[in-house]
């Protein structure tokens, strides 16, 4: 009897280490790094699991998990992309929910002389970035806030005269960057980019109406799927994380 009792306890040891090791490889959109850091630390010390993440533009992530990169969990910046994976059967059926919300703005340097901008149609964007000035944001043709960016100024009628004056950066935190350092007059990007630097500072704000709505959606990726992912999803929509995601900026439904 002594030696069975050893013996599970053995096997229970082994269960609780495994438990403890457990990790779950999480995709996400570059904006969503701060928030989703603080939450993947507080996760960990609330169920032992490890959450590891990888952040770059939306578009970048869905290609390397369509080729099989070993995602369990994947946050868009838009509903494009997970629609482009959802379209190839590779989100897990009932996972995915729309996560958050965000705003777009213009920002610039933060010693610009540039003042506030009311952005509206026509509204008269070549003199925001001067003679010679550029502006940045994520390439249009691929990464989310470039997207965004484009439609809303379409619909404003300046997309034309913004086209030949247009960096495109590979995702928005980059963007940023090249405002931060001066390298670019203005960018576009999201309301909680802007919030996390102190070198830049927001110009204006585009009005909810010129473009998509700027949501999140988050779902598990089929191959990957399990109790653990499941329960991480559920925990991304707790009052606990919420708060942290409030706290960065972002809209929680």
């Amino acid at each position: 009897m002594r030696t069975i009792a050893v013996v599970l306890a053995f096997c229970a040891g082994v269960a609780t280490s495994l438990a403890s090791a457990q990790e779950i490889t999480f995709f996400a959109a570059a904006s969503l790094q701060n928030a989703l850091e603080e939450i993947g630390r507080q996760y960990q010390q609330k169920s032992g699991t490890t959450v590891r993440f990888s952040f770059a533009a939306s578009s970048a992530l869905a290609r390397q998990i369509e080729q099989g990169a070993p995602a369990a969990v994947f946050a868009s910046a838009d509903e494009q992309w997970m629609d482009y994976l959802q379209q190839r059967n590779l989100i897990a059926a009932g996972s995915r929910k729309n996560l958050l919300g965000n705003r777009l703005v213009l920002v610039v340097p933060l010693d610009s002389a540039v003042s506030k901008v009311n952005i509206q149609p026509n509204f008269d964007f070549a003199a925001v970035l001067g003679k010679d000035g550029r502006w940045v944001t994520g390439d249009p043709s691929n990464v989310p806030v470039g997207r965004y960016a484009q439609d809303a100024l379409t619909k404003l009628g300046v997309w034309n005269v913004a086209l030949p004056r247009l960096v495109r950066a590979e995702n928005v935190r980059v963007a940023l960057v090249f405002v931060e350092r001066g390298e670019a007059a203005a960018g576009i990007v999201y309301e909680t980019d802007a919030a996390i630097s102190r070198k830049v500072r927001v110009a204006g704000v585009f009005p909810a109406d010129s473009h998509a709505p700027v949501t999140y959606p988050v779902a598990a990726i089929a191959k990957y799927d399990g109790p653990a992912v499941r329960e991480l999803l559920r925990y991304l929509q707790t009052a606990e994380a919420a708060a942290v995601f409030r706290k960065y900026g972002f809209a929680v439904p």
